[in-house]
C-alpha cells in the first residue's frame, strides 16, 4: 500500500473513532431511548380538536383514513364528543388521546367546564364558561381547580369507553403554568397514560416556541422517570399558513427536522356549513387536510424514510425500554 494510502487511511480512522466519542458523549434522544436508530426520523402528525364539531370529526378521520395522520386527541367539554366516541367503537385501533381543556376560545360557540362552575369556579367566565384565553386561565385558575377538571375530563371518558392512549393540552394552556405543567405530568403518571412533553434537541421550539421552554426537559425527564415515552421536539406551527395548500410547507418541516421524535400538530378539519359562523380558521384547517391527504406527502414520506408512529406505540416501546433494564 502507497504511503499516502495509508497516511489517509489511518486519518480517516481517527475521524471515525472521534464521530463516535463525539456521539457517545451526547445524550442519546427519545427516539434512541425508545429503540429507533440514531439517524432515524420519527414523526406524529397528530390532530388537535376532535370531538370539537362534527366538521372536526369529519377531518379528523379523513386525515386518518384516507391520509397520513396517524393520531389525534378528543375536546371532552365538546359537543361532538359523542359522535367520535361511536366511531372509536368501530375504530378501536385509532390512536386517540384527551385533548384537555382548560379554555373556550370561540365568541360564538362556547362550552363549560366537565366538573361544572361550582366546582372549579377559577375556570370559569362571568357567563359560566371556560375563559376564552390562556392568560385569563393562568390568572384565575388556582392549580388545584385545574388538577379537579382534568381529572374530571378523564373520568368521563372512561366513563364513555374511551381508552385515551395519551395527554396533551388544548391551547397548550398547561405549559404556561409550571403548577399546571406539574400537575399534567404527574396525572398521567399516576394513570400510566404518555403525556405530550418535548425535552430533546427542541429543534423547533426553539425556533418558534408558542410555549415557555424554561423547565421543559426536566418535565420530560420527570415523564421518562415515572415510566411515560417522550418526545425530541413539537411542531406547532401550521395553524399560523394561512393557506389550503400546505403540502410543499410539510415536506420542508421533514426535510429540516434533526434525527429524533417529533410531534407535528395538525388541525385537519372538513369545513361545513356552520363551521364559519363560528370560527375563521376554515382555511389553514382545509389546508391541513390537503396536505394530510396529498399523495405528494406520503410519497416524500415513503421516499426519505421517515418513520411514522402513534402514541399507542410510543407507550409499548416504553414499557419495553423499562422491562429490559
Amino acid at each position: 500500500m502507497e504511503r499516502h494510502s495509508l497516511v489517509q487511511t489511518f486519518l480517516v480512522t481517527v475521524w471515525l473513532f472521534a464521530a463516535a466519542a463525539a456521539r457517545g458523549a451526547e445524550s442519546p434522544s427519545y427516539a434512541e431511548r425508545l429503540g429507533w436508530g440514531p439517524e432515524d426520523k420519527v414523526v406524529v402528525f397528530h390532530i388537535d380538536d376532535a370531538g370539537m364539531s362534527h366538521a372536526s370529526n369529519l377531518g379528523t378521520i379523513k386525515a386518518i383514513e384516507d391520509g397520513v395522520a396517524t393520531s389525534t386527541s378528543i375536546m371532552m367539554p365538546c359537543s361532538w364528543v359523542p359522535e367520535f366516541r361511536d366511531y372509536l367503537k368501530t375504530h378501536p385501533d385509532c390512536d386517540a388521546g384527551l385533548h384537555l381543556t382548560l379554555t373556550s376560545e370561540w365568541d360564538r360557540y362556547r362550552w363549560g367546564p366537565v366538573a361544572g362552575a361550582p366546582a372549579v369556579p377559577g375556570l370559569v367566565d362571568p357567563d359560566g364558561y371556560l375563559w376564552g384565553d390562556v392568560m385569563q386561565v393562568v390568572t384565575h385558575a388556582t392549580p388545584q381547580e385545574v388538577d379537579t377538571e382534568l381529572r374530571v375530563q378523564v373520568e368521563k371518558a372512561e366513563r364513555m369507553g374511551i381508552k385515551a392512549t395519551h395527554l396533551d393540552s388544548h391551547m397548550a394552556t398547561l405549559f404556561f403554568s409550571r403548577a399546571y405543567f406539574e400537575r399534567y405530568i404527574d396525572l398521567g403518571i399516576e394513570k400510566r397514560i404518555p403525556v405530550l412533553v418535548a425535552g430533546g434537541h427542541l429543534h423547533f421550539l426553539n425556533q418558534n416556541s408558542p410555549v415557555p421552554l424554561d423547565g421543559l426537559r426536566e418535565m420530560a425527564e420527570r415523564a421518562w422517570s415515572g415510566g411515560l415515552p417522550a418526545l425530541d421536539d413539537i411542531h406547532a406551527s401550521s395553524y399560523d399558513w394561512k393557506t389550503e395548500d400546505k403540502t410543499d410547507r410539510f415536506i420542508a418541516v421533514l426535510e429540516e427536522m434533526p434525527p429524533g421524535l417529533l410531534e407535528i400538530v395538525i388541525h385537519p378539519t372538513q369545513v361545513t356549513e356552520e363551521f364559519p359562523v363560528f370560527s375563521g380558521s376554515a382555511v389553514t384547517r382545509t389546508g391541513d387536510l390537503n396536505a394530510m391527504t396529498d399523495p405528494r406527502l406520503r410519497r416524500f414520506i415513503v421516499e426519505r424514510g421517515v418513520i411514522l408512529t402513534t402514541w399507542r406505540e410510543l407507550k409499548q416501546r416504553r414499557d419495553q425500554a423499562e422491562s429490559a433494564k
